[in-house]
């Protein structure tokens, strides 16, 4: 048998409470364990002499990362 219960003037089964609890339970903790957005990774310091070697070492590194 199952017990009812009368909520905003319908009856609702003990079954249907306790899937609801537990899928409840369930989304907010998997909700809460997924975390926040991740930030894209920073490169490095490129320690090039000048602007040109600067420029030369972003574009090969894009180039690169293309093929890949």
């Amino acid at each position: 048998m199952v017990v009812m219960y009368e909520i905003a003037g319908r009856k609702v089964g003990s079954h249907v409470l306790a899937m609801a609890t537990l899928g409840t339970t369930f989304a907010l903790s998997a909700f809460a364990m997924s975390g926040g957005k991740k930030k894209a990774e920073a490169s490095p310091p490129l320690n090039a002499g000048s602007k040109d070697e600067e420029k030369f070492i972003r574009d090969f590194l894009k180039e690169h990362e293309a093929k890949a």
